[in-house]
């Protein structure tokens, strides 16, 4: 077995769990290397201390899961198998007394916790979760590789729509052809829908692409990432289309200097709260507190959003292997919207930066 799976059986005996049940996408595959989207249907890994794990899936998917280089027990079922009934067999199989069970509470809904209790109504449910994320949380030198790849294929992105802007083009036009670039490339997934956004569009953070159309004096804000060998990537870069006015160019100034000492702090041995502090104390004192409505980062890696969460409350310390974002923003009704974000690699001396498309104010004209 590999060592991700060693880890999580060192962790069940120390705390006496006797089976792990893991059934996200993400962490099935982080754990056996399978990754499906089964919809509906069940998904999941069952770990034991010391017994053979076994994969459950829908049995269209057996060849896949073989494919992809697992070699313990599968379980394949059919749209008219009940799969709990297997489950249950197949655990019961291996130990035969279920006292305590790991799950992923956050993702397991309702009716599958009920069933799980039903078929073992003496154990005890605790929580996956936290050791998952930590396990997940340090990057080995494979998963910094496919990260960088990512990255620089979100640098490319950027690039293309930064070549993309041209007056009278709309928010879709310039997405179509970012995605379409990739497509060219190879790039058959993103990390979550891509978002172009100019002039006042630009001040909602989450905002949605449209058919407004790019006019001189906006500033075009894009944030995109590129999913390599199920590995996420995510960028944010604000560039001008002509002549900024000076309240716009204060704003951009501001989130760079913010961003900029926050990569400075990232190094191990200091909490994430200093790392968002950092860029939220320069933002404050400049006036735009109120502006930048957000935590500064998050973790990056299998998901678009993982371990940890970078705010100002989380006195998580940061360690050696962690990826994730940098990206503060300032989001002014009526005048401006920026953000400017980087993924970052932490190392024994700092942050490396993994997203390289220059931060300095971009003038398309």
């Amino acid at each position: 077995m590999n060592q991700r799976l060693h880890k999580l059986q060192a962790w069940m005996k120390e705390n006496g769990i006797e089976v792990s049940f893991i059934t996200s996408s993400e962490n099935v595959y982080y754990l056996s290397g399978f990754f499906s989207n089964p919809h509906e249907r069940l998904l999941a890994l069952a770990v034991f201390q010391e017994e053979e794990p076994f994969l459950v899936c829908p049995g269209m998917e057996v060849h896949d899961v073989k494919s992809s280089g697992w070699n313990q027990e599968i379980i394949g079922y059919s749209d008219i198998d009940n799969p709990w009934e297997l489950v249950h067999t197949s655990i019961n199989n291996r130990i035969s007394t279920v006292r305590t069970v790991a799950i992923e509470k956050e993702h397991m809904n309702v009716e599958r916790y009920e069933r799980l209790t039903s078929l073992f109504p003496n154990a005890a449910f605790t929580s996956a979760e936290e050791k998952m994320r930590k396990l997940r949380m340090i990057k080995d030198a494979k998963e910094l590789k496919i990260i960088e790849e990512a990255c620089a294929l979100a640098d490319f992105a950027i690039e293309v729509g930064c070549s993309e802007i041209k007056e009278g083009r709309t928010e879709l036009d310039v997405l179509n052809a970012v995605e379409y670039a990739l497509k060219k490339k190879g790039v058959t997934e993103m990390s979550f829908s891509t978002m172009v956004l100019t002039g006042a569009n630009a001040a909602s953070p989450h905002g949605n692409p449209g058919t407004t159309k790019i006019q001189k004096g906006d500033l075009v804000l894009f944030d995109l990432g590129v999913v390599v060998d199920r590995y996420c990537s995510d960028i944010t870069r604000t560039v001008a289309y002509g002549d900024i006015n000076d309240k716009q160019k204060e704003i951009y100034d501001t989130v760079l200097k913010g961003q900029l000492a926050a990569i400075e702090a990232s190094k191990p041995g200091v909490t994430a709260a200093v790392i968002d502090l950092t860029a939220r104390r320069i933002i404050s004192e400049a006036g735009y507190g109120e502006y930048f409505p957000h935590r500064l980062g998050h973790g990056l890696g299998i998901s678009v959003h993982e371990y940890p969460s970078m705010t100002e409350t989380n006195q998580l310390i940061i360690e050696e292997g962690m990826v994730y974002t940098i990206e503060p923003g300032i989001y002014v009704p009526g005048v401006a919207g920026v953000r400017i974000e980087d993924d970052v690699f932490i190392t024994t001396d700092g942050a490396k930066v993994l997203t390289k498309f220059p931060k300095e104010l971009q003038i398309i004209r």
